[in-house]
């Protein structure tokens, strides 16, 4: 397991004014690097061989233009924990941050025991998003206080509407989501979806929440211990957004021939009423409190609690079904204006990063926002 010790002997060697921030060839590379540019650091997209033009051809720095200063061409998205590469990390003073696209891709205890680069966050967090981690992200929800559905660890005791999430098939890292209302036809989508042995499955089982969904994005300042609402965003699912642009009578004859899926493709800016905002900061002060006690050294930076807002009576609530402990992948978030009242302008993910670790290493506080 990597320490703080390992870390901070790598930072030791670092020349603190030539900073590089990189990160991997997707998922939220481009706002990472716009926003480290902008700041005056250098940038480095680790990119995997025939996924890297989009880098190293459309964004790549040229006078005014682009955001991507270098690219590392990689074999595989994994081969970013090799020894090479991560050399080649160190020597640019190179503080890397992380996002779903990594962990999917690399293995997480390469991760925890042998990546020896500077993670900008917590470096355990994002292995707790998974629902078959100890001490998980519903675990922390359930400690923080904060609403999350009703969840069944049999299926044969539903008895409402339920969501189901079972991984994919062919693609583990993609979920598959469908409601069913009895055992039965839980045991019928199962089937249809992984055969007879569905049974080997353990997907969460939990309670529709029926109401308006919204990702709160959150960033934690380490350096200032100040927690700001960065956006509010909804996911833009492929193909369920195209059958809900469809008449009744046409989703029926789709339906006949197309199962919905929820695969990610992109996201939404959305608002909220401002009436909601003091739930929404309480919900994540609660949040961020659960993490330092459980998972030292606690929140640094980016998260979002996704959920949906019920109408009550006697009030709306906010229910939490998932929670991202590391970027989002919505750069639209700046697009809503909640940075904007905290900071005076929009403020992206990237650039909100990059402001916090230059305000790090002004402070000599950088060991304190990496792991």
């Amino acid at each position: 397991m990597i320490t703080k010790q390992d870390i901070s002997a790598v930072l030791s060697k670092y020349n603190k004014n030539e900073i590089t921030i990189a990160t991997l060839g997707g998922h939220s590379a481009l706002d990472v690097c716009r926003g480290a540019h902008d700041q005056g650091f250098r940038t480095l997209v680790v990119a995997q061989r025939g996924r890297h033009e989009v880098y190293e051809k459309h964004y790549k720095t040229n006078g005014d233009l682009g955001c991507v200063d270098e690219v590392l061409v990689v074999d595989n998205f994994k081969d970013v924990t090799s020894e090479s590469v991560q050399k080649e990390l160190v020597a640019r003073n190179a503080i890397f941050i992380h996002s779903r696209y990594f962990w999917v891709y690399c293995d997480y205890d390469q991760v925890e025991s042998n990546f020896l680069v500077p993670i900008f966050g917590n470096r355990i967090l994002v292995k707790k998003e998974e629902r078959d981690e100890t001490q998980n992200q519903y675990y922390l929800l359930e400690k923080a206080g904060i609403k999350l559905p009703k969840q069944f660890a049999n299926y044969k005791d539903i008895d409402t509407l339920v969501i189901v999430k079972a991984n994919e098939k062919e693609r583990s890292y993609e979920r598959d989501f469908f409601l069913v209302g009895s055992p039965q036809e839980y045991e019928s989508e199962m089937i249809k979806r992984f055969g007879n042995t569905f049974i080997e499955h353990s997907p969460v089982i939990e309670e529709f929440v029926v109401g308006p969904m919204v990702n709160l994005n959150f960033f934690y300042s380490g350096v200032e211990k100040r927690l700001e609402l960065m956006g509010t965003d909804i996911r833009r699912q492929t193909n369920i957004d195209g059958l809900l642009r469809l008449t009744a009578p046409e989703q029926e004859k789709v339906l006949q021939k197309v199962q919905p899926k929820y695969i990610e493709n992109g996201h939404i800016a959305v608002t909220v009423k401002e009436s909601l905002l003091g739930k929404i900061y309480e919900l994540g002060e609660q949040f961020v409190k659960a993490v330092d006690e459980v998972y030292p050294p606690g929140m640094i930076g980016p998260f979002a609690l996704q959920g949906a807002v019920t109408a009550g009576p006697p009030t709306e609530e906010i229910y939490i079904f998932d929670v991202s402990m590391r970027i989002p992948g919505s750069p639209g978030t700046m697009f809503t204006p909640y940075s904007g009242y905290m900071h005076g302008q929009p403020m992206s993910y990237g650039k909100r990063i990059a402001v916090e670790i230059k305000e790090a290493i002004n402070q000599n506080k950088l060991e304190e926002i990496v792991t």
